[in-house]
């Protein structure tokens, strides 16, 4: 897909083209992004999940109230969410595409190797493309409510 905008100068009457590229992809390969996300957490590597996250990325954790949003915040959650050796699976799964943009959200479950717990949550992960790579923009995960 391609994409021209067209963009006024300030006090200029001439417009200027801007050209962007859209990069492809499809509903498959965006559930790909949390198969990528999932397997990552499996390494044990906080840094590894964290890395998967842009710069202005914002998560809201599923176990933890607060909001993080640094690299080193990410990576102090996940050094605390990863003890427990998580596995998660999607429950369902909503896919909504724009350009260089993606949107995933639905019900997982996580089963937790070191405790033998099993918890069921709402996930939302925004995704961008930064040119090389798609890059977790927003990821929200919360408890599921028992009714």
């Amino acid at each position: 897909m391609f994409i021209s905008l067209t963009l006024l100068g300030t006090g200029s009457a001439q417009a200027q083209s801007l050209a962007m590229q859209c990069q492809s992809v499809s509903q498959d390969q965006v559930v790909a992004l949390f198969e990528r996300w999932n397997d990552t957490l499996k390494t044990g590597d906080a840094k590894q999940v964290a890395a998967l996250y842009a710069t202005d990325a914002l998560l809201l954790p599923t176990v933890s109230k607060t909001p993080r949003l640094t690299f080193d915040e990410k990576v102090d959650y996940f050094q605390h969410f990863l003890k427990d050796r998580p596995v998660g699976s999607l429950d369902t799964s909503h896919v909504q595409i724009d350009c260089n943009s993606a949107h995933h959200a639905g019900l997982y479950t996580f089963r937790f190797a070191a405790s033998g717990k099993e918890v069921k949550a709402r996930y939302s992960f925004a995704y961008r493309w930064d040119g090389t790579q798609w890059l977790i923009t927003s990821h929200h995960s919360s408890l599921l409510p028992a009714t």
